[in-house]
C-alpha cells in the first residue's frame, strides 16, 4: 500500500518529473571535488610536512615522541633513532613515533590533535 502512496503524482502537479541523469552524474562530480579539496588534500599536505619534519631531523636535536617520551637525539638511523632519556639511559625508537622537534628551551606543546 505504502508503493501506491509513493509513485502518487504530488498534488496540484502532473506526476514527478524525472531529472536528467547528467544532472545527478554533475551534482556527484561537485561533491567528489568538494571532499577532495576539503579532506584529501589538507591530509596530503600535512602528511608531506610530517616527513620533511622527520628527514630533517639529526643528532643532537630535541624531540617528542608519541608516548610522550622527550629526549634528546644521539644517532639517527635511516628508519630509527637512538635517543638520550637521562644520563645512561638510551633508548632506540621508529622515526614515525616522533611528533615534535623542540627548540632549545621550547616546552612541548600540549595539543597533539592539531598535528
Amino acid at each position: 500500500m505504502m508503493t501506491w502512496l509513493a509513485m502518487a503524482p504530488a498534488p496540484g502537479g502532473e506526476g514527478g518529473q524525472q531529472q536528467s541523469p547528467v544532472f545527478m552524474i554533475g551534482w556527484l562530480g561537485l561533491m567528489l571535488v568538494i571532499f577532495y579539496f576539503m579532506l584529501i588534500r589538507p591530509q596530503q599536505r600535512r602528511e608531506k610536512e610530517r616527513r620533511a619534519l622527520l628527514t630533517q631531523i639529526k643528532s643532537g636535536d630535541r624531540v617528542v615522541f608519541c608516548g610522550g617520551l622527550l629526549g634528546i637525539v644521539t644517532n639517527a638511523k635511516e628508519k630509527t633513532f637512538t635517543i638520550k632519556v637521562d644520563e645512561g639511559v638510551k633508548l632506540e625508537v621508529v622515526r614515525s613515533a616522533v611528533t615534535q622537534v623542540l627548540d632549545k628551551g621550547q616546552a612541548p606543546e600540549d595539543n597533539p590533535a592539531s598535528k
